[in-house]
C-alpha cells in the first residue's frame, strides 16, 4: 500500500521538535526539507525577566496565566538560578493559576503547583473570556508570554481595569545559520514544496521577513495562496499568514501529531486523478501513482504531465507545451520544440508504462484516451 504522503515534499520551519515533526511526516511517506525559521533564546540572564519576577514577589498577582510549558519551565529554572525558586513557587501557590493548555499544565504540576482552570480549546481567546467573565477590574494579572507580545490579550485586560505584569520568559530571533531557511525558501519559490508547516507565529513571520529581504515577499505569498498547502498547528501560529491572505489548514487541537493528520487528509485531496488508456493516474506533488505504483517524476516533465492531465485526451501543440516549460523554468525566451520532445521523452521514461503519453503526428501530444 502506498503511504498517504508518498510523492509529496513537505517543508518544516520549526526550531523546536523539528525532528519529531519530520519523523512523523517521513513515516507517512513524505520527503522533508528542514529550514528552521527561528531560534529560541532563553532569557535566564535577562534583566527584564529578573525585574518582572522580583516585581511579582514584591507585589503578588491575583492571577498568573501560564501560556506554554517550555516558557513556564524556563521561568522556574531562571528563578532557581537567581536563588528565587522557592520564593517564586511560594508566591504562585497563593495565586490563581490558569494554564492555556496541557503542556503548560504539565509544567505547572511538575513545579509542585496546581492550576485552577484550563480552557478546553487551549486558546488565549478562551482564557481571556474566562478572565473577563470573572471580573478583572482592580486585579493584578501576570501573563507569561510565549515568545512574542500578546498585545490584544494584554491591552484588553488593561482596558477592563486590570493591572498586567508581562513575564518575558524567552524570545525568538533569526536562526544562527540562515542557509537552511534560504534553501527552503528557494525550493518553495521554485515549486518544489507541496506543503509548508509552521508550529509558531514567529516562524511564520520570520519566513515572510526573509522573503521580503530578498524582494520575494509577493512571490512567496502568491505561492502559499495558490500552490503550496500551508499547515499551522493552531490559530495563533496562523496569524501572520492569514493577515496577508494565505489560507491555512489547522487541527482542532494544537498538536504536532494532529497537524500531520490534517496533511494526510488535505494533501491527497489536492491530487489530480485522470484515466489514460487503461491506467489510473494520480498526480501527486513530485510523483505519480500509475495504477497504484508510485513513480517519481522530475519537475519539468511533471509540469508537462499536469498540462496534459488538465484536458485528458486533448492534443496540446508543442508551442503550448513549450510555454508551459517556459513558465515552469521562469525563462523569458521561447522553449524550442526539441526541448519539448526531450521533456516528453523523460516523462514517458518516468511513468514507466508505454502508451500513456501519445504523439499526434504534426500536432503535438496527448494523454491516451481512456478505454
Amino acid at each position: 500500500m502506498t503511504l498517504p504522503l508518498a510523492g509529496y515534499t513537505v517543508g518544516v520551519t520549526a526550531a523546536r521538535r523539528a525532528d519529531e515533526l519530520g519523523a512523523l511526516l517521513e513515516r507517512r511517506g513524505a520527503t522533508v526539507i528542514h529550514g528552521p525559521a527561528i531560534r529560541i533564546v532563553p532569557l535566564a540572564d535577562d534583566a527584564d525577566l529578573s525585574h518582572a519576577t522580583r516585581s511579582l514577589l514584591t507585589d503578588p498577582a491575583d492571577v498568573v496565566v501560564a501560556t506554554t510549558g517550555i516558557g513556564f519551565r524556563g521561568w522556574m529554572e531562571a528563578a532557581e538560578g537567581w536563588g528565587l525558586g522557592d520564593d517564586l513557587r511560594a508566591a504562585l501557590s497563593t495565586t490563581t493559576l490558569l494554564t492555556r493548555g496541557p503542556k503548560a499544565k504539565g509544567a505547572v504540576r511538575a513545579a509542585g503547583l496546581v492550576e485552577r482552570w484550563a480552557p478546553e480549546s487551549e486558546s488565549n481567546a478562551e482564557v481571556l473570556e474566562y478572565l473577563l467573565d470573572s471580573g478583572v477590574a482592580g486585579r493584578r494579572i501576570a501573563v507569561q508570554l510565549h515568545g512574542e507580545p500578546l498585545r490584544e490579550f494584554v491591552d484588553t485586560l488593561r482596558g477592563a481595569g486590570a493591572s498586567v505584569l508581562e513575564i518575558p520568559v524567552y524570545r525568538w530571533t533569526t536562526p544562527a545559520d540562515p542557509a537552511p531557511l534560504e534553501r527552503l525558501l528557494d525550493v518553495v519559490l521554485a515549486g518544489g514544496v507541496d506543503a509548508l508547516t509552521f508550529t509558531s507565529a514567529p516562524a511564520a513571520a520570520s519566513l515572510l521577513a526573509a522573503a521580503g529581504r530578498r524582494g520575494k515577499a509577493e512571490a512567496l505569498v502568491e505561492s502559499l495562496r495558490c500552490k503550496v498547502l500551508t499547515g499551522c498547528v493552531g490559530p495563533i501560529t496562523a496569524g501572520p499568514l492569514t493577515r496577508v491572505g494565505v489560507p491555512v489548514v489547522q487541527p482542532e487541537r494544537a498538536r504536532i501529531g494532529a497537524l500531520v493528520r490534517e496533511l494526510v487528509v488535505a494533501l491527497p485531496a489536492r491530487a489530480l486523478r485522470v484515466r489514460a488508456g487503461q491506467s489510473e493516474l494520480e498526480l501527486r506533488g513530485q510523483a505519480v501513482l500509475v495504477d497504484g505504483d508510485l513513480r517519481p517524476v522530475p519537475p519539468a516533465p511533471m509540469a508537462v504531465l499536469r498540462a496534459l492531465a488538465e484536458s485528458p485526451g486533448t492534443t496540446l501543440p508543442r508551442p503550448v507545451l513549450g510555454a508551459v516549460l517556459r513558465r515552469h523554468s521562469g525563462r523569458t525566451d521561447a522553449v524550442d520544440e526539441h526541448a519539448v520532445e526531450t521533456t516528453v521523452g523523460r516523462l514517458r521514461s518516468a511513468l514507466g508504462a508505454a502508451g500513456l503519453v501519445q504523439t499526434v503526428v504534426k500536432r503535438g501530444y496527448r494523454l491516451a484516451p481512456s478505454t
